[in-house]
């Protein structure tokens, strides 16, 4: 028995239309975050400038994914962090979070059992934690010291609310936002940026921009 589902019939307007309508959603969504960015991130920022430490960020899923990027970008941008799968900590990679660190923690949901009890074991061992989610009233949100709230607008940017698309990129937005925020309170020079990311095309880079647009210190 042939369990092949028959081709639709299928307009390229159609198909062009509805993908540029998606888009057009998640770009309301990204555009949407930037009224969201108050008093809490300006916090978040100030707490990781006073870290005598460094930055993990974690999560499961797609916020996994996002979590894994910011290290990233944290880290080629001048504030020294890692990525720790939260499985992977709460089968011993909890270890390499100490004292002077600060753990940014992601779920859209906050609802994930794991990172509920990621995020309230390293509060009982004083590590502070940020919560980055939709939901402050949710189990993950509750168990962290800070809760920074994270909207995805309009709601279908997330195919049937459920399918993280848009709100990942919310996310990521966030996670930008905060690494180019800091970049420029830490004053970190293209050419910082060039002596430790030597790879690839941006290695190869000579002619550097001008500076890298350094933002006013908080409450200056």
């Amino acid at each position: 028995m042939s369990h092949t589902t028959p081709t639709p019939e299928i307009s390229e307007h159609d198909v062009i239309a509805n993908a540029r309508a998606f888009v057009a959603r998640q770009g309301a969504a990204v555009t949407g975050l930037a009224d969201q960015l108050d008093e809490t991130f300006a916090s978040v920022v100030r707490a990781i400038l006073a870290l005598p430490g460094k930055v993990i960020t974690t999560g499961s899923g797609t916020s996994g994914i996002m979590a894994e990027r910011l290290a990233h970008l944290l880290a080629v941008s001048g504030t020294p962090a890692f990525y720790l799968p939260c499985l992977d900590a709460l089968h011993g990679g909890m270890g390499a979070i100490t004292d002077g660190d600060l753990v940014l923690a992601f779920s859209k949901g906050g609802q994930s059992t794991e990172l509920v009890d990621l995020v309230t074991r390293l509060s009982e061992r004083g590590i502070p934690t940020v919560a980055v989610t939709e939901r402050p009233e949710s189990p993950f949100a509750q168990a962290a010291d800070t809760v920074v709230v994270v909207q995805t607008r309009p709601i279908d940017a997330d195919p049937g609310g459920l399918i993280a698309m848009g709100s990942t990129l919310v996310a990521g937005s966030w996670g930008d936002a905060l690494a180019s925020t800091l970049m420029g309170l830490r004053d970190h020079s293209w050419a910082d940026v060039i002596n430790i990311h030597p790879g690839g095309y941006v290695g190869q880079q000579t002619d550097l921009p001008a500076d890298n647009g350094s933002a006013a210190e908080p409450g200056a």
